[in-house]
């Protein structure tokens, strides 16, 4: 099988497929990360030192989260084709798996990830290398890029969580408009952009760091670095 959605490089050359599971005749390959370009590059700049690093095809690098929707080309779907089968889950052999926590597939847990007591990964949950996900937290259809923390207590729905990004205890990305109508993204221009998406939480920024019981409304964007103080409600463009 060969996937519906493969990238190429800067210099235009494809990107080198490695197998999750040692039999390529049943197996389907995860991406090796590409020279990705638009904003993949302003809200994520450490992917590039993530060169090995196994991620999903983005449907639109200019519109990050193109991912997060629930058609063929989104994280959920490619995920049930990644793994093979629907319903399937990926533990890496050094990522760590405390007690009682409750994983539905399709969910990938890569290496060194931590999965701590009473975790919830729900389908869709994208763990990369070093990434945390701490007790009583609960990520679905979600990408916790390398090294990122959702340590307590935190939700993270439909969202994508930036390289060494830090939630406080209490962060919940809120990912559903009350009206359940179309979320927009607000660029840093003030232009607001249709996502097509009526389920999506946040686009965290490489380094950023949110400040207890923090809550960001659907559609909010985080620049890399951001700082957001306790106890807020984040909208829009944040830097």
């Amino acid at each position: 099988m060969q996937p519906k959605m493969p990238h190429i490089d800067l210099s235009g050359k494809p990107i080198v497929y490695e197998w999750i599971h040692g039999n390529s005749e049943n197996s389907y390959p995860l991406f090796s990360l590409p020279g990705i370009m638009g904003m993949m590059e302003v809200f994520f700049p450490g992917l590039a030192e993530f060169a090995d690093e196994k991620l999903p095809a983005w449907p639109e690098s200019s519109a990050p989260w193109s991912i997060l929707s629930y058609d063929e080309s989104g994280l959920l779907a490619q995920m049930a084709e990644l793994l093979s089968e629907e319903g399937s889950v990926f533990i890496h052999p050094t990522a760590t798996i405390g007690d009682f926590v409750e994983i539905e597939g399709p969910c990938y847990i890569g290496p060194g990830a931590e999965i701590r007591n009473s975790a919830y990964l729900r389908k869709g949950a994208w763990i990369c290398s070093g990434a945390l996900v701490g007790h009583s937290s609960e990520v679905k259809n979600s990408i916790l890029l390398p090294d990122s923390k959702a340590p307590h207590f935190n939700y993270v729905g439909d969202s994508i969580i930036g390289i060494g990004a830090n939630l406080g205890a209490g962060v919940k990305l809120s990912n559903v408009r009350n009206d359940r109508r179309e979320i927009l993204v607000t660029m840093d221009d003030g232009e607001r952009v249709e996502t097509g998406l009526r389920k999506m939480g946040a686009i965290i920024g490489d380094g950023c760091q949110l400040g207890c019981n923090a809550v960001t409304n659907p559609g909010a964007l985080l620049m890399p670095g951001t700082m957001i103080n306790p106890n807020v409600t984040v909208s829009g463009w944040n830097s």
